[in-house]
């Protein structure tokens, strides 16, 4: 028998707020553990909590770059579970009315084709405090750390649309960029600033119903993500085939061994309203305020990329994917650098360095005008690309434009013909196989003389020209 999997997905994206949830103390991740606490976030008997201005505004952001519509009201339950990270017994979550309902993301699937991916509603909580596993001696010990306590998050929770890890990683990428545009949040795995939980099943290929799931949790990359419920459907397949029943549980996914394995049966604790933080309200006027905040969305500015500077779909994605990248990949072009290769540049060449270094885009030494007058000389064939590379390097070790460090450490190009025509007549003399071998029909024997009067130049020459020299002189 066929299967199909039915997957939903279950999304914690933390928000780049300054304070907590429901009070004043600082969300800082890294600092010391227990020092941004209060009797609010220690969640001591009579604190009451006040919900925060500017992450209700970030949440509301985030809906509607989703494509979500903001409910008029929307109220906080306590979800009732005990947990060593939740001692006083409840989560502060939004699961009778969340701030919003519905949205969805557009992604390609495997073959090419569109597929519309839709999220069922987005809430907003308080994140629990983080439970930190050592030794003393030959002890296990767990400590808890409440400064994560109180940290606001959202949870989107999308319909059982996705039907491969492909789509649901596809899904991940693209929320992943459209958050980070708002500015609502770091959105990144690797930090936990998201975390994603999977529910997945399977059914008989071709059939609507909806069998019992599991939940697949520990993952914390995209490319994890994928694997966990690859290997998940191919479990469970096996499992139905085998004529075993699929039980609702939690299981972890395991990195190293690349499999999953169960962690606890699946509970749901009762959620009541919370009397202590009022209702939201939000009205017409408050969320169309918040609508103008709205910055171009990547896929809006994908398209404009592709008209307006004559990019590919992939150019396109790439430099609009990211605000800061796209800024500065706009600002380069208006220094009068072509646009496709500013594009190719920026990804290929600049921003691997820039990674290696730790440092944002915007901080860079490299400026747009320093970037631009490099790409310039290297369409005008004033330099190769090889001397370009190196030029890239300088242009982060010094203060220098790209105009004077070619002039300062001779990396100009040789486009001198009378120059080059000796270079290869030289090349040849000593290489008299190589040019029978191309002769012969050897195409390749022509790369090889290219990188010899290359070496003959000191890495100076105009490939170009070389390789027009070169098949002019053997023809």
């Amino acid at each position: 028998m066929d299967f199909e999997a039915v997957i939903g997905l279950e999304i914690h994206v933390e928000l780049k707020c300054d304070t907590k949830l429901f009070c004043d103390c600082p969300n800082r991740p890294g600092d010391e553990p227990n020092m941004n606490t209060c009797p609010t976030c220690l969640w001591f008997p009579g604190a009451a909590p006040r919900l925060s201005q500017d992450a209700l505004e970030k949440a509301s952001l985030l809906c509607l770059a989703l494509g979500a519509e903001l409910q008029p009201k929307s109220a906080f339950d306590q979800k009732v579970y005990y947990y060593p990270d939740l001692p006083k017994g409840y989560q502060l979550s939004q699961a009778h009315l969340p701030l919003s309902r519905g949205g969805s993301i557009d992604v390609k699937d495997e073959r090419g084709a569109t597929r519309k991916l839709r999220i069922h509603h987005i809430h907003m909580e308080e994140d629990v405090a983080k439970l930190v596993h050592e030794m003393e001696g030959r002890v296990k010990i767990s400590l808890v750390d409440f400064n994560r306590a109180g940290v606001p998050l959202v949870e989107i929770v999308t319909e059982p649309d996705f039907r491969t890890s492909y789509e649901a990683m596809e899904f991940l990428k693209a929320l992943r960029t459209i958050v980070r545009s708002t500015g609502s949040s770091e959105c990144s795995m690797e930090n936990g600033t998201m975390r994603v939980d999977a529910n997945v099943s399977i059914r008989p290929k071709g059939t609507d119903q909806m069998n019992t799931k599991v939940e697949v949790k520990n993952m914390n990359s995209v490319r994890h993500v994928g694997d966990a419920i690859t290997y998940e459907i191919s479990r469970q397949s096996a499992a139905v085939t085998a004529g075993e029943e699929v039980v609702l549980h939690t299981r972890l996914w395991d990195p190293d061994k690349k499999v999953t394995s169960p962690m606890r049966g699946k509970f749901s604790g009762p959620c009541v309203p919370d009397p202590s933080v009022p209702v939201i309200e939000l009205t017409p006027e408050w969320i169309e305020i918040i609508r103008g905040r709205l910055p171009e969305m990547p896929a809006v500015r994908a398209e404009r990329f592709k008209k307006t500077y004559g990019l590919t779909g992939e150019e396109a994605a790439i430099a609009s994917a990211d605000p800061e990248i796209a800024t500065y990949f706009e600002a380069v072009v208006k220094q009068g650098a072509a646009a496709r290769t500013a594009a190719h540049w920026l990804n290929t060449q600049l921003l691997p360095v820039v990674r290696d270094r730790n440092q944002d885009l915007s901080d860079s030494p490299v400026t747009p005008v320093r970037f631009a007058g490099l790409l310039k000389m290297l369409a005008s064939d004033e330099i190769n690309t090889n001397a370009a590379r190196e030029v890239l390097i300088q242009l982060f070790e010094n203060k220098e434009s790209a105009e004077s460090i070619v002039a300062a450490r001779g990396f100009k190009q040789v486009s001198d013909v009378g120059e080059l025509d000796a270079l290869v007549d030289k090349v040849l003399s000593a290489q008299p196989a190589a040019a029978a071998d191309f002769r012969n029909g050897q195409g390749k024997a022509i790369g090889f003389l290219v990188g010899q009067v290359m070496q003959a130049s000191g890495g100076k020459a105009n490939p170009k020209m070389i390789r027009e020299l070169l098949i002019k002189k053997l023809s």
